[in-house]
């Protein structure tokens, strides 16, 4: 089983239209509600794979409901911490003929200390039956930088392989006892560890100094459609697929994290778990849903994967 962990869930709101433009009136000829929130999109890749997930976040009001019935709709099994307030609501602008994806989020859910208390006691009991963690997300208003510090370490102590996808401050702050994977897209990357990258070869420059410095085990950094870039102890890889036409990127980096786990669950090797990273991110992307993707089409793209070492 893979336990995700989201500290500041969402509704996504996904509204398809042609092209955004600024202070006109325009026209969506559609819009679906799906699982928001870093963690819960991973258990829904994890789900749509067929691989076991337990979801555990904190939920409020008739927006928390809403993402309730969904997380079943997708057959997750949840435990979720109910709070006074409302769940934030994630408006992403899906532009058919741009492939831009805007996201405008609404509100914010404060975690008091009871509530952290608890999640802390169930995610405890939870790690006894883990084979991964999946930590992912911004913190919410009410808990500390190194709160999900406390998660790794946790399951540190527990002999737990964590995912940990992460940016700013927060980020920083676990740097001290790192996951087993840490795990960013470029610009997160560039806004956390204060660097410039033009081109991948800079990006992987600066990621080496990053990766050599704090000694981490494994750094993924997400880089759209010029693929997925990973630091290993092994070397440093490239995953690439074939070119896409865009429905909705929402999620896709968050079902990568979820193929990372998932494979490395099944013993496969970081470079062919990397694989199946790209192709279930890719595979979303043709999707109307956040982090959905249909297994068929992974299939079809992993061969067409290519890993180079970089």
């Amino acid at each position: 089983m893979i336990l995700t962990i989201t500290l500041n869930a969402a509704l996504d709101r996904i509204i398809f239209l042609d092209e955004f433009q600024p202070g006109r009136v325009m026209r969506a000829p559609s819009m679906v509600d799906k699982v928001g929130g870093k963690g819960l999109a991973a258990s829904v890749a994890l789900r749509t794979l067929g691989a076991e997930t337990v979801a555990l976040s904190f939920v409020a009001g008739s927006i928390g409901q809403r993402l309730v019935d969904l997380l079943d709709d997708y057959n997750i099994r949840h435990d979720l911490i109910w709070l006074a307030g409302e769940t934030r609501l994630a408006h992403v602008l899906a532009e058919q003929k741009t492939q831009r994806h805007s996201h405008l989020i609404v509100g914010a859910l404060p975690v008091p200390p009871s509530a952290w208390s608890e999640l802390l006691a169930r995610y405890q009991a939870h790690l006894a039956q883990t084979e991964w963690v999946i930590a992912a997300g911004s913190l919410p208003p009410g808990l500390a930088d190194d709160s999900y510090g406390r998660l790794i370490a946790l399951a540190h102590a527990a002999k737990v392989p964590s995912l940990l996808d992460l940016t700013g401050r927060p980020a920083r702050a676990i740097l001290p006892q790192p996951p087993t994977i840490l795990k960013m897209n470029w610009v997160e990357f560039c806004h956390t560890f204060e660097v410039r990258a033009a081109t991948l070869v800079e990006l992987h420059q600066q990621a080496q100094q990053v990766y050599d410095q704090f000694q981490l085990t494994n750094l993924v950094i997400t880089c759209g459609e010029h693929g997925i870039l990973a630091l290993t102890k092994d070397g440093s890889y490239l995953a690439v697929g074939p070119s896409q036409v865009v429905a909705n990127a929402a999620g896709a980096g968050d079902a990568a994290s979820a193929a990372l786990a998932w494979r490395l669950a099944q013993n496969d090797s970081f470079r062919e778990a990397l694989r199946w990273a790209a192709a279930v991110g890719a595979a979303v992307v043709l999707t109307a849903g956040t982090a959905d993707c249909e297994p068929a089409e992974v299939e079809r793209l992993l061969p067409r994967i290519t890993i180079q070492e970089f």
